[in-house]
């Protein structure tokens, strides 16, 4: 059995006591908390490493003003929380609590989903990385990119159809009850539907945001994109909250030490992907809609301009 860190247990359990939705007898509070501990995993270390060495380095490498100009103290501050997050979810309680209760495993899956990308998305690690690398070796990758066809293979597959096909796919089938008793039941199976979840949402949220370069999407198709996606998440969250017995088998004897029932549990984890996500979603339509705004205006003054230049020139066109 995984083992699940002191602080962050601590964190969620005081959270759901906090609010009413988790009375854990003092008793079992003492037993379980003196058997947590590190979950530490040296490939998610490793990867996480990796993606903040190569990040420094490639901020390192650019001058003050491109580095300004590209990046930006808010970019920096969300890649950086966007590592934290990944931490705390893959190496902290949030993994290993899992194995006990649903409603830590939804958050885990929240981090994965709607935290963690977009806060890595927007920090533009993809360019930093880049930017790790001496020049003969990113006039190399430019090369290979475009001519082994990887350039035309990823923009296939980040069509927007299929990546929200992808996402929804990966989102309704990891939380059928058989596919989740699979991926608590073997380590192997866990990490790659960990890998699902994480991949897919760069994917989705990579459309979403467009760092760098045009937008694949128009503000209008971004909204709906997701939207669409939104109200998925949400049925699911409703689902689980609103069934009527319990879904996942693999919780139906873990659930008493920590003062819920297996429903209670269930219930939990569905207000989890419900509520916590709507707002993401919510709040991701609202900052999509402002800047459409915003740029429909600017687009606006720009041709007003343009055509009273036009106007000015030629007479003949007043």
């Amino acid at each position: 059995m995984r083992r699940v860190k002191r602080t962050h247990l601590a964190m969620l359990l005081g959270s759901a006591m906090a609010f009413g939705l988790l009375t854990v007898p003092a008793a079992a509070q003492t037993s379980h908390f003196s058997q947590l501990g590190w979950n530490w995993n040296p490939w998610i270390l490793a990867s996480l490493a990796l993606a903040v060495f190569g990040y420094v380095l490639g901020l390192l490498h650019l001058n003050s003003d491109v580095r300004a100009r590209l990046f930006g103290r808010l970019r920096y501050v969300a890649f950086a929380a966007g590592i934290v997050t990944l931490f705390s979810a893959l190496i902290s309680p949030f993994d290993a609590l899992d194995d006990q209760l649903f409603s830590a495993h939804m958050v885990q899956h929240l981090v994965l989903l709607m935290i963690a990308p977009p806060l890595l998305i927007f920090g533009r690690p993809a360019l930093a990385c880049l930017w790790a690398f001496p020049l003969p070796a990113r006039r190399v990758i430019g090369r290979v990119w475009i001519r082994s066809g990887l350039k035309h293979a990823v923009h296939v597959l980040m069509s927007p159809i299929f990546v929200w096909l992808l996402c929804s796919a990966a989102l309704w089938f990891w939380h059928l009850p058989g596919p989740y008793g699979w991926a608590l039941g073997s380590e192997s199976v866990h990490a790659f539907e960990h890998v699902c979840f994480f991949l897919t949402s760069l994917m989705f949220w990579s459309l979403v945001l467009e760092p760098l370069g045009r937008r694949r999407m128009d503000y209008g198709s971004t909204l709906l994109f997701v939207a669409t996606f939104g109200v998925q998440t949400g049925l699911l969250g409703a689902l689980l909250t609103f069934a009527g017995r319990p879904l996942y088998v693999a919780h139906l004897s873990s659930t008493a030490a920590w003062g819920l029932t297996p429903l209670e549990d269930q219930q939990l984890a569905g207000l989890i992907m419900w509520i916590p996500a709507s707002l993401i979603h919510l709040t991701t339509l609202g900052v999509l809609f402002v800047v459409w705004m915003h740029t429909a205006e600017r687009h606006a003054i720009t041709a007003a301009a343009t055509r009273l230049n036009a106007m000015l020139r030629n007479p003949a066109l007043r």
